[in-house]
């Protein structure tokens, strides 16, 4: 066997199981959390109702975090804990798809309750994954393999969803949209226990122990106040919050205002995840080289664009362009930001870490999905512009445009802030933008060779990782 990730014959098998293990999640996540909206649009759910759909359930998932992190202290061992989260979240599927049926009045709720633990047993396992999979990659192939199981992940996710958009698609056709849910929703629950399958056959390295004991808080403020991990996770958190205005309206905006069929949601959707999966690689491969915080810039700068884009056309043909371009931008920012808090951090404490950093970021999306919910029930369907009259299907207007504005403000906030953890060769930004978009290898050659490609040796300056117990 090719030792792709480690020179270790075991963890080598880890590493396997871990990527079977992405796949088989992303089939789940493509033919079940994909159309989770669509599904309470099914059901009859308001707009509002979608909004709480993607703020409550999260919230509660982030702070089972907490939980996870107490408990793999007190048991010793992160894998335990890992496989009853995963072996419950699979289990979660089934009265998520029987439940609103048997009560038909109340199904919306119901759907939510059911989330509710649906996350929270993903949050059970979430930190404790994140902290052995950090322990089990070597530090200098971190980006190529996430970006490698990423992009598996990618066509899995295109796979699923496709396969899903196509079930529904037909039973829609057969007017029995509820037989189709029925099915994709339980090929996720199957795909879920193929994941927990490859989960536990993956092993557990020693572990450094950690722990939960805070200094006088007259030392702890002032370390808070310089620690570098508590302002990427502030900013990750108020990205979230800007992200999260406009992000449960898409699927209300597609089904509803634009009166897509689900062939054509599931199309917009496709064409996201298939730019990602084509351009992780490269993302990868960049941020190895030349560090997350460079490619963290340049995606951060396209996030901010994409809401507003929405409201330029409702053409479909367009829909697929900006969403190809989403693809793109989220690819590398996930894949950055993820590389760069692995980076910030010390191993022993990833877990508590980990369970802090996504707490901060699902509040910050919980907020956002309220202020969603809330300017899209209120705001007019027209605005007067100049004398001329600008009218929309609906007032998701405001949610796109607000989210925009609040995803620059944060960007041009905290970005210019960020400091390289590790150091790595500086680069230009015409270098840079030279050796993004040089997919070809041929044209990577040319382009080295006219000289304009080409890293200079400049001392980065750098951000340490934070030693810091709280």
């Amino acid at each position: 066997m090719t030792r792709r990730y480690s020179t270790d014959p075991r963890t080598e098998r880890s590493l396997r199981h871990a990527v079977r293990d992405g796949a088989a999640y992303s089939v789940m996540a493509g033919a079940g959390e994909t159309y989770f909206s669509a599904y309470a649009l099914f059901l009859g759910a308001s707009a509002a109702q979608v909004s709480l759909l993607a703020a409550v359930p999260p919230l509660f998932g982030a702070l089972a975090q907490v939980l996870a992190a107490w408990l793999s202290l007190r048991l010793g061992r992160r894998r335990t804990v890992i496989l009853t989260g995963a072996l419950m979240h699979a289990l979660t599927w089934f009265p998520l798809v029987w439940l609103p049926y048997f009560f038909p009045a109340h199904a919306v709720p119901v759907m939510i309750t059911c989330l509710i633990f649906y996350h929270g047993w993903i949050g059970l396992g979430t930190p404790l994954w994140g902290s052995l999979i950090g322990d089990l990659v070597p530090a200098q192939r971190r980006g190529r393999f996430f970006a490698a199981r990423t992009r598996l992940m990618s066509v899995a996710n295109l796979v699923a969803l496709v396969a899903a958009g196509l079930v529904l698609h037909l039973f829609e056709l057969r007017e029995d949209t509820r037989l189709g849910f029925i099915l994709i929703f339980t090929l996720a629950a199957v795909a879920r226990l193929f994941s927990l399958h490859e989960l536990w056959r993956m092993h557990e390295p020693d572990q450094a122990p950690g722990s939960f004991s805070l200094p006088p808080l007259s030392h702890l403020v002032p370390r808070l106040m310089a620690s570098r991990f508590l302002h990427f996770s502030l900013f990750t958190a108020s990205f979230s919050f800007a992200v999260a205005v406009a992000a449960p309206f898409f699927t209300v905006y597609m089904l509803k205002d634009l009166e897509f069929s689900y062939l054509q949601f599931m199309l917009s959707t496709a064409a996201t995840v298939l730019t990602q999966a084509l351009t992780l690689r490269t993302w990868g491969r960049f941020s190895d080289v030349f560090g997350n915080r460079l490619v963290l810039l340049v995606a951060g700068a396209l996030v901010p664009l994409l809401p507003a884009l929405w409201l330029v056309s409702d053409s479909f043909g367009y829909i697929l362009l900006v969403q190809a371009l989403g693809g793109l931008a989220w690819a590398g920012f996930g894949l950055a930001a993820g590389n760069y808090l692995y980076d910030l951090v010390p191993p022993e404490r990833r877990t508590a870490y980990w369970a802090g950093h996504n707490v901060l970021n699902s509040a910050g999306a919980f907020g956002g999905a309220v202020l969603g919910g809330y300017l899209s029930a209120r705001m007019p369907h027209a605005v007067y512009v100049l004398g001329a009259k600008l009218h929309w299907s609906s007032g998701l207007w405001a949610v796109l445009l607000v989210s925009a504005m609040l995803r620059g403000l944060v960007a041009a906030s905290f970005l210019p802030r960020l400091r390289e953890v590790r150091p790595v060769p500086h680069l230009d930004a015409r270098a840079a933008a030279f050796r993004l978009i040089r997919f070809a290898p041929l044209g990577g050659l040319v382009l080295d060779l006219l000289g304009w490609g080409r890293a200079r040796r400049r001392p980065p300056r750098l951000a340490r990782p934070d030693t810091e117990k709280f």
